[in-house]
């Protein structure tokens, strides 16, 4: 414990002062430990977490297939709606479709058109995609940060712009 003195009046010091004792706690000790209980909490709060170990029994099951690549139908500036890069004619694409839904209900099927083709083609393309059985149907768009420039197309003479 340190002690420290004061002087006080009335004492036979030779400045006639008295040599009082002053009482001050040491916090070092206290510190020193509270760091060494931190440090045991942070080693020990990620073990506490873990649950019960457990020996997993081994198998021969084959893994998880992963997610498969989804389908693309694109559309053309023209309105001709294409597989991959297989042009779908119009009386073959539902069948074709058809075909595709029956191997893989769960298959997800994205749809991209073209900034030129009227909204009404991509959605009579989306109905018959879902004519055919895709449940999981989503469109594509380009994010604005895009190569494709964000002004519109300048109107042709004497017209208005679509």
């Amino acid at each position: 414990m340190a002690m420290g003195s004061i002087r006080a009046g009335g004492g036979d010091d030779e400045d006639g002062l008295d040599a009082a004792p002053m009482s001050e706690i040491n916090v070092t000790p206290m510190v020193d430990v509270m760091l060494v209980l931190l440090i045991i909490f942070m080693v020990a709060a990620p073990l506490m977490t873990t649950g019960v170990p457990v020996q997993l029994p081994k198998t021969t099951a084959q893994k998880v297939a992963q997610a498969q690549k989804p389908l693309e139908i694109s559309i053309d500036k023209d309105g001709k709606p294409y597989l991959a890069k297989e042009e779908l004619l119009p009386d073959a694409i539902l069948p074709r479709l058809r075909a595709l839904a029956a191997q893989d209900p769960n298959q997800v099927m994205l749809v991209r058109g073209d900034r030129e083709v009227p909204y009404g083609r991509i959605m009579e393309v989306m109905g018959i995609v879902g004519q055919a059985g895709f449940t999981k149907v989503s469109l594509i768009a380009q994010s604005p940060g895009g190569a494709l420039p964000a002004a519109p197309a300048a109107a042709p003479p004497g017209g208005t712009p679509r």
